[in-house]
């Protein structure tokens, strides 16, 4: 006989586990979880199905009631409501520009610190290249000289 057929029924390590979760009731407790969270689900889908079908209703046949002294204070409330909602993009937009105009600046005072290591550095080889010019003329003079 071969040695798979005297244990026809091997228990492996996950069904071990899930022998001891059944006995223990964890399965139990983890499926009642689950309906709990399915059933919360279900409340907020009718939920936003009725506020969106709210939502969805044309708002046109709605009054508000503004006595008729009042309507020309509820047009001015309305144009300045405007004027306050330009003036605030206006600003967004200037303190978005300014952090902006930040990083331009710090890449600027970058770029001009290499700058400057780049002209110091210029200025050190221009300063060799002189001094070898004027050796090499110190030299030619002395070979012409001798000559």
């Amino acid at each position: 006989m071969h040695q798979w057929d005297l244990s026809p029924f091997s228990v492996t390590p996950a069904a071990a586990l899930l022998s001891r979760c059944v006995s223990g009731g964890v399965v139990s407790q983890r499926f009642q979880m689950l309906q709990m969270f399915c059933g919360h689900l279900q409340d907020l889908l009718k939920d936003q199905n009725s506020l969106r079908q709210r939502l969805m209703r044309p708002l046109g046949r709605t009054n508000l009631p503004v006595q008729a002294h009042l309507h020309r204070s509820v047009v001015e409330v309305v144009k300045m409501l405007l004027d306050f909602i330009e003036t605030l993009e206006e600003k967004l937009d200037s303190v978005q520009s300014c952090t902006t105009t930040r990083d331009r600046i710090s890449q600027l005072n970058t770029s001009l610190a290499q700058l400057l290591s780049q002209v110091a550095e210029v200025q050190s080889l221009s300063n060799q290249v002189l001094q070898w010019r004027e050796v090499g003329s110190k030299e030619s003079d002395v070979t012409s000289s001798a000559d």
